[in-house]
């Protein structure tokens, strides 16, 4: 028997223990890629499966809503914001499930916010197993944590919790309301800055789950939101604030249709500031008072309201188009020095007009100007000096040089809603229509072209892409973008543009222009006068549009009146020229551009022209730039061009 048992033990060899060693090495490796593929799962899709698991569950989901970014000027004010507040939630469920609860919560909400007994009461009765009843709104902070604070202090205060959202103010009200654009509730923005970059400002937002255990303990996944970035724009909101001041003020002593003003920096696009008559508060973009009263906002359908406020949202400078009249001189002239066809020692005859396709196209001074260099025919805004120009070119040339300018196509501005024109095309543009163009007639422009082209004129021929924002940041400050000037093209030569910013000098010295001068300031500009369609209304759009230096200039300057009121004359172009006069002594210093004094030799002999006779100094300050196309009849009278008067309608 001894011997037997002594056979049975088998000892644990080597063999066996390498057996052994493997399945503990599998077992390992398989526990090893579990735990690994629990790690990937947990990582990349973990938010759904919690989900699942929560469903199961008593479960509570709460958005948590991104911030949307600042809109700043370029100095760092902030235009619009968003502010947090809050929404008071009741948990009726909560509060029921311990009987411990019910009173110091109750208590609770009665003493911080005012909400009556009867109220809780009711919602504790009839929603008993609701978990999210919206009590209040627009709480701030203070008010929030204040409770907050007291739940800490007694542990029986349940079932009350908020939920943030953000909301849209503005803190400068009606000011760069054209830039700005306003937001909807679901934070969709509208018009300007708002609506063009809604994509930048809006963020995304988190979400935090929840479910109940067995105690009614909450237990939460929280996924926190993505911010939106924010916009600082190349606003100055000092800059913006004179100028829709000065436009209230000369509304309220003179009155007018419409007033529109752009600032903006010649050399890089940057517009500083913008403005018109229809500004209204961001706050409440849907106050229709401001343009009606409540009677008439009472009587109107729903539809009439509807275009009442696109009237007031639309941005005038870039979404309405008007004839430029002889504020488009400077660029015919340019295009004849550029081409060679002229130069600054030509001259030119002015006898009162042109007889063009069988139609007398007067000048602006009806006897003539006589004999004039091509620094006087800008000075003195001689429409029959430009007719000869525009001649010399022919309308290839012409119309080339139209279109390099932009005039005809939108500028790429950085806002919703903006215009192209209207241009008569080449086919189309004959002997008097191309005559008529040549100082501002039968085509229209924005006023934004209008800047964008003149900037081009004056800062060495570069036409630079006009925008409103320089930077987008994010919520922790870091660049995301910088948005730099854009060359579109170059339209003239450095030397062209030279003899054209001298040329403006003059013409604001001692020209048509001369009520724009700013003591101490060297400025070079030019005045235009339209008639509006139908001319037998005898209604006018007065204008000027300068730079500061007149030579090298740092800013454009544009002001635009529609049907100045309460003036003796709608055409006199001096209105547009005051008021610029008025701006800009304030706006400069404010700029950082101090004054230097006139530039003596760019003035030769201009004391003998400042002395003419008296019908030139009339031409100066009454019949400046009608830029009427008239004919006469067999008997010499003359009357308004009825065949002009219809080719220009087709063009509006």
């Amino acid at each position: 028997m001894e011997k037997s048992n002594k056979k049975t033990i088998r000892k644990f060899n080597t063999r066996m223990q390498a057996r052994l060693l493997l399945v503990f090495c599998v077992i390992t490796l398989c526990l090893m890629g579990l735990i690994g593929r629990l790690i990937y799962i947990t990582q990349t899709d973990g938010e759904r499966y919690a989900k699942q698991v929560l469903s199961r569950q008593s479960y509570v989901s709460a958005i948590i809503p991104y911030r949307r970014g600042e809109i700043l000027d370029r100095n760092g004010a902030i235009l619009a914001r968003s502010e947090l507040q809050y929404k008071l939630i009741l948990d009726p469920k909560r509060i029921l499930s311990d009987d411990d609860y019910y009173e110091p919560t109750v208590k609770a909400l009665m003493e911080k916010f005012n909400i009556e007994k009867d109220t809780i009461d009711s919602i504790l009765q009839n929603r008993p197993n609701s978990q999210y009843v919206i009590m209040q709104k627009n709480l701030t902070y203070d008010v929030v944590n204040d409770f907050k604070l007291h739940m800490k202090d007694d542990k029986n205060i349940q079932g009350v919790w908020f939920e943030g959202e953000y909301v849209r103010y503005y803190p400068y009200e009606t000011l760069a309301s054209d830039i700005i654009g306003f937001t909807s509730a679901d934070n969709t923005g509208y018009w300007g800055i708002e609506e063009y970059y809604n994509e930048e400002l809006n963020g995304t937002n988190g979400r935090e789950y929840g479910y109940y255990d067995s105690t009614l303990n909450i237990d939460r996944i929280v996924k926190q939101p993505e911010h939106g970035n924010s916009i600082i724009s190349t606003i100055d909101a000092n800059i913006q604030r004179i100028v829709q001041k000065h436009i209230k003020e000369f509304n309220e002593e003179i009155g007018s249709k419409n007033i529109g003003v752009i600032v903006m920096n010649p050399n890089n696009g940057e517009i500083i500031a913008m403005a018109s008559n229809q500004e209204y508060d961001l706050n409440n973009p849907r106050d229709l008072t401001v343009l009606y009263s409540q009677d008439e906002i009472d009587r109107m359908t729903e539809e009439e309201k509807l275009e009442a406020l696109y009237r007031l949202w639309k941005n005038d400078i870039i979404s309405e188009s008007y004839e430029p009249g002889s504020t488009f001189k400077p660029f015919t002239i340019a295009a004849g020095l550029e081409e060679a066809l002229i130069s600054d020692s030509s001259t030119f005859i002015c006898d009162g007009g042109e007889h063009i396709g069988g139609h007398k196209i007067r000048c602006s001074n009806r006897v003539g100007h006589g004999e004039l260099t091509l620094a006087q025919s800008l000075m003195r805004s001689c429409n029959d000096a430009l007719m000869h120009i525009a001649e010399l070119q022919g309308r290839d040339i012409f119309y080339k040089y139209q279109t390099s300018f932009g005039f005809g196509e939108k500028t790429g501005i950085d806002l919703p809603g903006e215009t192209t024109g209207i241009l008569i095309s080449l086919n189309n543009l004959n002997k008097t229509e191309l005559a008529t163009s040549s100082f501002g007639q039968s085509f229209t422009v924005s006023m934004l072209q209008l800047a964008s082209a003149y900037s081009s004129a004056v800062n060495g021929g570069y036409l630079y892409k006009p925008h409103v924002v320089k930077q987008i940041i994010n919520d922790k400050g870091a660049t995301v973008k910088t948005i730099d000037k854009t060359l579109i093209r170059q339209t003239i030569s450095e030397q062209t543009s030279k003899l054209i910013q001298e040329y403006l000098y003059q013409t604001v010295e001692a020209g048509t222009a001369k009520w724009a001068q700013v003591e101490g300031y060297a400025i070079g500009g030019k005045t235009g006068t339209a008639q509006k369609i139908p001319r037998s209304e005898k209604k006018y759009i007065v204008s000027f549009i300068g730079s500061v230096p007149a030579i090298n200039p740092e800013v454009v300057f544009l002001v635009v009146i529609d049907e100045a009121e309460n003036v003796v004359r709608q055409d006199d172009s001096s209105i547009a020229t005051k008021f610029a006069s008025k701006v800009l002594k304030e706006i400069l210093p404010a700029l950082g551009i101090y004054p230097e004094g006139p530039i003596d030799y760019l003035l030769p002999g201009l004391e003998d022209y400042e002395n003419q006779d008296s019908i030139d100094e009339l031409d100066f300050n009454v019949l400046d730039d009608e830029d009427e196309v008239q004919t006469e009849t067999e008997d010499g009278e003359v009357q308004a061009d009825e065949d002009e008067e219809e080719d220009q309608a087709e063009t509006e």
